[in-house]
């Protein structure tokens, strides 16, 4: 009988143990599950009707395997960044996953939050969209922006190296600096207001239909109209060659008008179609204004074709000079510069507004 009650025991404990053992078995393969269905929830927001216009926050892991391991193809690059050109699963609308290699260094990581910060509050037609973010990971951070197929406005001024060198057209020219004038005075008019700080041909992108899409947040600067910023500070960035506001270089001074001088640059840049700092360093400012007083025929981009229009083109050089002028407080705004430009090119905002 003793020996029949231990069986029973002996029985019932192996039975429980089985039992034990795949409920276990059931525990952990539902949990990968659910950790597997969490990770394609997280990539697919993005494509879902009801949360079009939601910025998801993903995690480091997603962004790594999003970029296949940093393998995708690069549609651009910083001096601390990456742009991979990526897919969300079960879309076809392409993404660009923009990577910050911050590196523990306390300005990169700052330009990088800022970047973020500021594209989570900015929702404008000719403003990059940013679908989502990553910033759960020490040294690096990434943001997930919408594509822009035909690149940067310098690509196209001044040739792209895979050989794509379509010729902008007069009016796509004077069309894309009316989008990116709106862009700006956008931002201007926010409260608070923010100071981009780097408007320069490649942080212009360009669309399927080359429409504008304005980028690239991390010298801007919000909450002011006017601040003391000490440009020789290692923790500060003050723009690109060519296109920073000399006043703002020597004073620390950044303003609106800061971006109001760097859009006369782009100005000129468009209408000549030459870099914004030449072979020889130097500036588009200082070789051209002279020379546009004998006249604009001299200057005017060749490979237009003498296909523009003159009168237009003498407008658009007499705002660029107003623009780069040596005082701040001389320079027209950007809702004045949006006025002028929408009295002195009524053939081409026609179209688009």
């Amino acid at each position: 009988m003793h020996l029949s009650l231990a069986l029973g025991i002996a029985s019932l404990a192996l039975i429980l143990t089985f039992i034990l053992l795949f409920l276990l078995l059931l525990y952990f393969l539902l949990c990968h599950d659910h950790h597997r269905k969490d990770h394609t929830i997280a990539l697919e927001k993005a494509e879902r009707p009801e949360s079009k216009d939601a910025i998801c926050r993903y995690k480091w892991d997603e962004i790594v395997s999003l970029t296949g391991n940093f393998s995708m193809p690069v549609v651009g690059h910083g001096g601390f960044s990456m742009v991979y050109l990526c897919t969300v699963p079960r879309s076809s609308e392409p993404i660009a996953v923009k990577v910050h290699r911050c590196g523990g260094g306390a300005r990169l990581l700052r330009a990088f939050r800022q970047e973020l910060e500021l594209l989570r509050k900015i929702q404008h037609r000719h403003i990059v969209r940013l679908h989502g973010f990553s910033d759960d990971h020490e040294e690096e951070g990434a943001l997930m922006l919408e594509y822009s197929p035909n690149g940067t406005l310098h690509q196209k001024l001044h040739g792209n190296q895979d050989g794509n060198n379509q010729v902008l057209t007069w009016q796509d020219r004077m069309r894309i600096l009316f989008e990116l004038a709106e862009a700006i005075e956008h931002l201007h008019s926010m409260d608070p207001p923010i100071v981009h700080n780097d408007i320069t041909s490649t942080n212009v992108l360009l669309d399927s239909q080359l429409s504008t899409r304005l980028c690239d947040f991390g010298s801007a600067s919000a909450g002011f109209s006017a601040a003391i910023c000490r440009s020789g500070s290692a923790s500060v960035v003050v723009g690109s060659p060519g296109y920073a506001d000399p006043y703002y270089l020597r004073t620390g001074l950044l303003s609106k008008k800061t971006d109001a001088y760097s859009f006369g640059v782009l100005i000129l840049e468009v209408i000549t179609g030459l870099p914004a700092v030449g072979s020889d360093g130097q500036n588009l400012t200082s070789r051209i204004l002279p020379c546009i007083e004998g006249g604009l025929r001299d200057v005017m981009d060749p490979r237009l074709n003498g296909e523009y229009n003159i009168d237009e083109a003498e407008q658009m050089t007499a705002l660029a000079v107003r623009c780069t002028g040596p005082q701040p407080g001389l320079r027209p705004s950007m809702v004045e510069i949006r006025a002028i430009m929408r009295q002195k090119l009524p053939t081409v905002i026609m179209t688009i507004e």
